[in-house]
């Protein structure tokens, strides 16, 4: 059994043995489940399953030690507690960003959209960065010798937002006032785009609707409200500011990648954004990311995927197995 835990939805699949195809698939809302627990019983089940032997889960949130509290919602669980409660053999839970790294060199070219230029290196580092309900952040590293890629387990999201003009720093400004710290997750996830909006409606002396990021987007891309459109334009902007900055820090010339929920759904619209021109704007190192390409990841289930890879190919030391 594999999982797929973000802050909204709780995706499960099956395989009936290492390198099978996902089976199965099932996408739930958390919010409908008192916990993880209640989540994964009601998989098995609705699929009608026996208690799996291995199970492997991404989820949106950091995995230090055995008890998981997540950041963007309410469930909390010790993984030794649910690993004896289901009868499982081997529990790994991961963060999903890293399960969603483990699964990209196995995505087809038909399955990644690339927003503007430039080729892949390979065997060169790989950057990963989507929002959704959150903002997650991995990567690939090469382990050399002939190793393979490590992906990275970390919390890239949280890192301090930076404007790259005056109006992004009024903007910024507003949530400097909401929130003190403003990270890359304030303004580039759904809960984001919403207080983009906000921003923009206080800037501009309009008064905000209470809209969700869904109906934001749907503004956006229907050009039905003018402050959604520029709300949207932001979150584009700031995702490409953030993301130049990640392929940087890794030196990613195998590609930067983006995933989560929301950026595959909008389509032409983001590949018009200014998302690559904030992705390459970085002065003197300009050049450097213009040959980097960026993909949008347009795969099915691709967490899930990498969820069962994860079974096979980590260690059990390396990851939070009880």
């Amino acid at each position: 059994m594999v999982g797929d835990i973000g802050g909204t939805n709780a995706r499960f699949g099956w395989l009936e043995r290492p390198g099978d195809g996902l089976r199965s698939v099932r996408s739930y809302l958390a919010a409908d489940h008192p916990t993880l627990l209640d989540a994964m019983r009601r998989y098995l089940a609705e699929e009608a399953k026996p208690a799996p032997r291995w199970c492997a889960i991404g989820i949106a949130n950091p995995v230090v030690g055995d008890h998981v509290k997540m950041t963007n919602h309410h469930w909390s669980f010790s993984i030794s507690a649910v690993q004896r409660e289901l009868g499982l053999a081997r529990f790994l839970v991961i963060n999903d960003f890293t399960a969603l790294a483990l699964a990209l060199p196995g995505l087809s070219p038909q399955e990644l959209q690339q927003i503007g230029g430039g080729e892949a290196v390979p065997g060169a580092p790989r950057a990963l960065i989507g929002p959704g309900t959150g903002l997650g952040v991995s990567g690939l590293l090469p382990a050399g010798a002939g190793h393979g890629l490590v992906p990275l387990d970390g919390e890239g999201g949280h890192v301090t937002l930076a404007p790259a003009d005056d109006f992004e720093s009024e903007v910024l400004g507003v949530l400097r006032r909401r929130y003190g710290h403003v990270s890359a997750e304030r303004a580039v996830s759904g809960p984001g785009l919403v207080n983009l909006y906000q921003a923009v409606c206080s800037l501009q002396g309009a008064e905000a609707a209470p809209l969700s990021a869904a109906a934001i987007s749907e503004a956006a891309l229907n050009g039905r409200d003018a402050h959604c459109v520029t709300a949207l334009e932001l979150f584009c902007s700031f995702l490409g500011n953030v993301a130049g900055n990640l392929a940087l820090t890794l030196g990613a010339r195998g590609g930067v990648f983006v995933g989560g929920g929301i950026v595959p759904r909008l389509g032409p619209w983001f590949w018009r954004s200014r998302f690559r021109d904030r992705f390459e704007d970085k002065g003197r190192f300009r050049d450097y990311l213009r040959h980097i390409p960026a993909f949008v990841v347009e795969a099915r289930d691709p967490a899930l995927s990498g969820a069962a890879y994860a079974l096979e190919v980590l260690p059990v030391r390396s990851c939070a197995d009880a």
